[in-house]
């Protein structure tokens, strides 16, 4: 059984599906320690309470800088034993603390075909392009943004009556599917 800790910043979406694979017994060998989250009106804290799970609020805001911020996120994650962390929309860079203490083993999922649309509102850049493409990807994390290790992708096409919406419901649902594969794959 793995240790791992989920972070999300937001809706999480991701998140739930990769719990449900757990209970449905996809994901058998992994455990979720807890939620990590940087925003306490995160929407992934329901999620996490259906779960029972515990959730970790770390607001940047209370500490002085980056690096006392990401300690004291470090401190739980060493008292829960994790040993994997899956970013499942968390919107912050990870910095020198978590990347050092977690070289390899820290995982995103993007809403793009990277290296194209990094960073924020990869969908909405993608129809302001033109592409006729699109996709999610999984990638291990570095100190850039979505510039690390590519570990899989999946593609969907770019219809031309597409909205943000649309398409960021297509890409959601091939998400869902990748994401968990990932974990099942490399987290062993």
């Amino acid at each position: 059984m793995k240790n791992i800790a989920i972070f999300a910043s937001g809706n999480g979406s991701n998140f739930e599906k990769i719990m449900e694979n757990i209970e449905v017994g996809y994901l058998d060998h992994i455990h979720v320690t807890g939620l990590y989250t940087d925003q306490q009106d995160a929407f992934a804290i329901e999620r996490a309470r259906r779960f029972r799970l515990p959730v970790h609020v770390f607001n940047m805001k209370r500490y002085d800088n980056k690096e006392h911020y990401e300690t004291a996120i470090l401190k739980q994650l060493h008292r829960d034993k994790v040993e994997w962390l899956v970013l499942a929309g968390y919107m912050k860079l990870v910095g020198p603390t978590l990347l050092n203490a977690y070289a390899d083993q820290i995982i995103n999922i993007h809403p793009s075909i990277l290296p194209s649309f990094p960073g924020k509102n990869a969908v909405g850049q993608a129809l302001r392009y033109g592409c006729r493409v699109s996709g999610a990807t999984v990638h291990y994390v570095d100190s850039g943004m979505d510039t690390g290790k590519i570990i899989d992708q999946m593609s969907c096409p770019i219809y031309p009556d597409d909205t943000e919406e649309t398409l960021q419901l297509r890409i959601q649902n091939l998400e869902y599917e990748l994401y968990p594969r990932v974990i099942k794959t490399i987290i062993s």
